[in-house]
């Protein structure tokens, strides 16, 4: 099952990418949005993406196939992982969900289908117009395809060429997601450019960045700083650095007719994408005095996240990832040796799992790939103060509480700076609503123009 080269990242390992070849296909696709694109209405949008969707719902579908055959070995996700993580993504493509994400990002503009024309009729005192970047450009972080997707659909929707340029070996999963959409409709596929290569080809990036009005990339904060030293004044940067997520699970839900589905959400979040990306969890707080004690729901997690090895396993990750993984868990060995609150439990003769319990609330970074810390804390006070170091760089907080309390624990996560709080099991499946880091998704890609009338 072989992809037809329609994309820079299609070509052979060999292919060498040159500053020209970047400078031809910037300038063909905005030759060709001026043709197929801009004169499309955002409902066709719509429904494209949500026919492709459909297709990648289907178990014989021609690029789910290739993904789940070719993306362990390529992403280091596990098949089981891929399958279930395309599932949930693709699953948010329904047409009431683009049309919750246009409302709540162009708001009165959601029902206009063309960005030449207003926002509102004549007969309002302002009508507004909207349009988006011309060429946009997506710098795309690693192999976790979800950002890397989403990106491209916010793409569609403004209308814009986009070009993609993927990390080294990380293409996969954009390009098949391209090739679909060029399927579904060539004319609109040939308004896409995806390409990869190794971070900081300072000639190829500047031959990219030239051509581009608006850039978005994913990265550490160090690579969003160095890529918008490069960039030329009239680039308009979306930049998304480093976040950390948390989960917190508060007494009431602490009982033993409940601690099952419990624990089973909790195991989710840790799976999702092997606990990869900005909204996976690097520790789940639990509350003190539940019916069901701290150290409990740490030892029922432990045997969650062993029976779902079998079922979803861990995917193959580097040797430096293991030896990471192995040398925390020797602390914790050590520190569980000689203190009776602390535990650890963990994959015998693997690095698949790990789950840390310790009175320390302070907030650590896991070395991920399935290791997690369980921290028991008297209240979500504790909370806040154990993860005081991370505040402002909290994207998700997954929360097992009842409604009541939910609600109170969500205003008091939001004034402390949180951008999401979901319910635990949710952390890695925002909805396509979801305002990344806080801020409009869509929203900040285009450019209003207010008209304003005396007739």
């Amino acid at each position: 099952m072989n992809l037809p080269d329609y994309f820079l990242a299609d070509l052979p390992p060999e292919a060498k990418l040159s500053p020209p070849m970047i400078a031809a296909a910037c300038n063909t696709l905005k030759r060709n949005r001026e043709k197929y694109l801009l004169p499309r209405q955002t409902e066709d949008m719509v429904n494209l993406l949500c026919e492709v969707a459909t297709g990648w719902l289907q178990t014989d579908n021609h690029f789910r196939r290739l993904a789940l055959a070719r993306g362990p070995s390529e992403t280091g996700f596990s098949k089981a992982v891929l399958d279930k993580g395309l599932d949930r993504f693709f699953h948010q493509f329904t047409p009431d969900n683009f049309h919750s994400l246009l409302e709540q990002e162009i708001g009165k503009a959601a029902g206009v289908t063309d960005a030449t024309q207003p926002a509102s009729d004549f007969s309002s005192p302002t009508p507004d117009f909207w349009r988006g970047p011309e060429l946009l450009t997506h710098i795309a972080a690693g192999n976790l395809p979800n950002p890397a997707l989403m990106s491209l659909m916010l793409g569609l929707l403004t209308r814009s060429a986009q070009f993609m340029k993927c990390a080294s070996g990380a293409s996969l999963l954009p390009r098949l997601f391209a090739h679909s959409i060029y399927r579904a409709d060539p004319k609109l596929g040939a308004c896409l450019e995806i390409a990869e290569w190794r971070g900081g080809n300072r000639e190829l990036e500047c031959a990219l960045y030239a051509e581009t009005d608006c850039l978005t990339a994913t990265g550490s904060d160090e690579t969003l700083s160095a890529i918008r030293a490069q960039l030329p004044a009239h680039v308009r940067f979306l930049g998304y650095g480093h976040r950390v997520s948390f989960g917190f699970v508060t007494r009431e839900v602490l009982r033993d007719e409940v601690i099952a589905e419990v624990v089973s959400h909790a195991a989710d979040d840790v799976i999702a994408w092997d606990q990869h990306g900005c909204l996976s969890p690097h520790a789940i707080y639990v509350e003190e005095r539940g019916a069901v004690e701290s150290d409990r729901f740490a030892e029922l997690l432990a045997i969650e996240l062993a029976k779902r090895e079998t079922s979803e396993p861990r995917g193959d990750i580097p040797i430096e990832e293991s030896a990471a993984i192995a040398s925390r868990r020797l602390i914790y060995e050590t520190l569980a040796t000689h203190r009776a609150d602390a535990k650890i439990w963990s994959c015998p003769n693997s690095t698949a799992w790990t789950v840390v319990f310790e009175h320390d609330t302070t907030f650590r970074i896991s070395p991920l790939n399935r290791f997690i810390f369980v921290k028991p804390v008297p209240d979500a006070a504790a909370v806040m103060v154990g993860a005081a170091e991370v505040r402002g760089k909290v994207s998700t907080v997954g929360l097992a509480a009842s409604p009541e309390k939910s609600r109170e624990l969500a205003a008091h996560f939001a004034r402390w700076g949180a951008t999401r709080i979901c319910p635990l099991g949710r952390m890695q499946n925002p909805p396509l609503t979801w305002r990344h880091d806080g801020r409009q998704a869509l929203g900040d890609l285009i450019t209003w123009t207010d008209f304003e009338h005396d007739f």
